[in-house]
């Protein structure tokens, strides 16, 4: 993104994650339109997944992140998160080395607003311009699900379903994504979301890991995640939350001082 970074030891760790789960996906059984029983058994591994969810009225957290692009490893940073659903998210980024604010967004469901403090400037977007370094379709509601560690990309179509001693395997497809989802036996963690394009020219593909959860009041949050999504360019993200509060009072400072300039 802007001052980002994925360490090579965490996008090894995901690609083998990655590499080892998909030997799975061809193993699984595809629905037939008379498998009652298959889609019974699919519909209400989802609705355990729906009771999964996350419903916050805001959120706040520190996590450490890494990132790599087509330009290589960036600097790590620490990203300050403040969220109130579905209206504002607010970030700081700061580097981990020098812990010295570097950028401030500001984002809504229809803008993006970047504060740069190291050049002393400001930039305004359309929300869409999220897109052009995430490289997948984004919705400001998208946004925060991924941020929260809800379900993405979920379609509305079950194609395939599958159940082992310690997973729970979904195929869905919708208007963007054939969607995997992994979810552990027992308690129906979401483990992992696997994305490939359903427009075969635009060959997309993304993946989705969630790990450590831990118990916040009635939520368990999953505080690891990698992230990975590969076109025309590779995006390699590892996100670990370090501090974490739900249904919070927050401000959203976004101030521009008067000295700054705009691009």
């Amino acid at each position: 993104m802007l001052y980002t970074a994925s360490g090579c030891h965490s996008t090894k760790k995901l690609q083998t994650a990655i590499s080892k789960k998909d030997t799975t996906v061809v193993t699984i059984v595809p629905l037939k339109k008379d498998s009652t029983l298959n889609t019974v058994d699919a519909r209400d591994a989802l609705i355990a997944l729906n009771k999964n969810k996350i419903d916050f009225k805001t959120f706040s957290s520190k996590a450490k992140v890494e990132y790599q692009d087509r330009n290589g490893k960036q600097p790590d940073f620490n990203a300050f998160i403040r969220l109130q659903k579905d209206s504002v998210l607010w970030i700081s980024i700061s580097s981990t080395f020098l812990g010295i604010e570097a950028f401030r967004l500001y984002v809504t469901p229809d803008t993006l607003m970047i504060i740069n403090k190291l050049d002393k400037s400001v930039e305004f977007h359309p929300f869409s311009y999220i897109e052009s370094f995430a490289h997948i379709p984004m919705t400001f509601r998208l946004l925060q699900n991924i941020i929260i560690g809800n379900p993405v990309y979920v379609g509305d179509s079950i194609v395939s379903y599958r159940e082992t001693e310690s997973h729970v395997l979904i195929g869905t497809v919708g208007d963007y994504f054939k969607n995997l989802i992994t979810l552990s036996a027992g308690t129906n963690h979401l483990e992992r979301i696997k994305l490939d394009d359903v427009h075969l020219n635009q060959n997309r593909t993304a993946a989705l890991v969630y790990g450590n959860y831990q118990k916040s009041g009635r939520f368990d949050f999953a505080t690891n995640r990698e992230i990975n999504v590969s076109e025309k360019s590779k995006v390699d993200i590892s996100i670990e939350f370090k501090q974490y509060e739900f249904n919070k009072e927050l401000s959203f400072p976004h101030e521009i001082p008067r000295n700054y300039k705009t691009k």
